[in-house]
């Protein structure tokens, strides 16, 4: 290839560049190694495993450029419907409503799943148990203070501090906050009449802090702090983690095995492979669990491209998942990788 060819293909690539693909590049052998750069944005959640399946991905085919924005689930979704990136990721998947402005159609791949804790900055000998009520009531501003007569009844032995309970949430429009809020509404009426569900509620009390991240780092923070954060941010930063009171009246401390127990009551349609659980049965179940799930277009306009995504989806599914439970996140069952499979063999150019 002649300087002179060169500095015009250059010139000619420069707007794909902008648009995160490069292709045909001349390697040492003269031959054409073909370069192609995904860019997806969303959910927090799980953003930490991404970004290893990214690394890992990237070495094993260097040729194949992945960036990830952690940016929340609202944004990532807002990002995919503007079709501004290649995939985006949500905790809460995608409306109909949503789904019906994007043109080239939406695919909905459930792709790992994963706990949501209540992470606290006291020091304290063990973990707090905290009853459906008080966390409840702590969320609604009911309860205040740490030395609250309903958390000492359910800590006996604990000497619990005169600290006041600062809360903290998200800012963002997030798909951790409407897990939460869908847990909450289905186990207190007072939350569904009074906050109710969403992506981003009007919470009664408490600060803002912006993703996983931010919440973790408020957190951390502030003496007295709880917020609701994804199972490996807390264990990552060794933030102290309340076990919950499930339907079964047991408090249950959030593990992989606890989450896995939960998920073990989750049928996903064949047509959608979207379901949630927001008061799971079984004894040992951990009450707040949720899949999160990679959104695809149907229809890529670029061959290279759509190629690339459902290659990076099928590793995704079968080596990728080894490193979930390494970092805290449920590996999904064979019969949901079977499922996930078939729907992601349908992405077309």
């Amino acid at each position: 290839m002649s300087a002179q060819l060169r500095s015009k293909r250059q010139t000619y690539l420069l707007p794909l560049v902008a648009l995160s693909l490069s292709v045909a590049a001349c390697t040492a052998d003269n031959r054409n190694t073909i370069h192609v750069s995904l860019v997806g944005a969303g959910a927090s959640f799980p953003a930490p495993l991404y970004q290893r399946w990214v690394l890992d991905y990237n070495q094993q085919n260097p040729n194949v450029e992945i960036n990830y924005q952690s940016i929340g689930s609202s944004a990532g979704v807002k990002h995919f419907i503007n079709g501004t990136v290649d995939f985006a990721a949500s905790d809460v998947a995608i409306t109909k409503e949503q789904a019906a402005q994007i043109n080239r159609g939406v695919i909905a791949l459930p792709i790992t799943a994963g706990s949501i804790v209540l992470g606290y900055n006291l020091n304290l000998p063990t973990n707090l148990k905290l009853p459906r009520q008080v966390y409840i009531d702590i969320f609604l501003g009911k309860i205040t203070n740490w030395n609250h007569s309903q958390i000492a009844l359910a800590n006996p032995g604990v000497k619990l501090p005169a600290l006041p309970i600062v809360v903290v949430h998200r800012t963002d429009g997030s798909g951790t906050t409407s897990v939460l809020t869908q847990h909450l509404s289905a186990i207190s009426p007072e939350w569904k009449s009074k906050v109710g569900a969403g992506k981003a509620v009007a919470w009664p009390v408490g600060i803002g802090a912006k993703g996983n991240e931010g919440v973790t780092a408020q957190i951390q923070q502030i003496p007295g702090a709880i917020g609701y954060v994804e199972y490996v941010y807390a264990t990552r930063n060794q933030l102290p983690l309340a076990a919950l009171e499930n339907k079964s009246g047991n408090y249950i401390m959030p593990t992989p095995e606890s989450a896995a127990k939960t998920l073990e009551a989750v049928k996903l349609p064949a047509d959608n492979l979207i379901a949630f659980i927001t008061d799971p049965m079984g004894n040992q179940s951990y009450p707040i669990v949720t899949y999160t799930w990679l959104l695809t277009y149907h229809q890529y306009q670029d061959p290279v491209k759509a190629q690339a995504l459902k290659n990076f989806i099928d590793w995704a599914l079968t080596e990728g998942q080894k490193s979930s439970l390494e970092l805290g996140y449920l590996p999904l069952s064979k019969k949901v990788v079977v499922q996930v499979q078939s729907a992601a063999n349908k992405i077309a150019e």
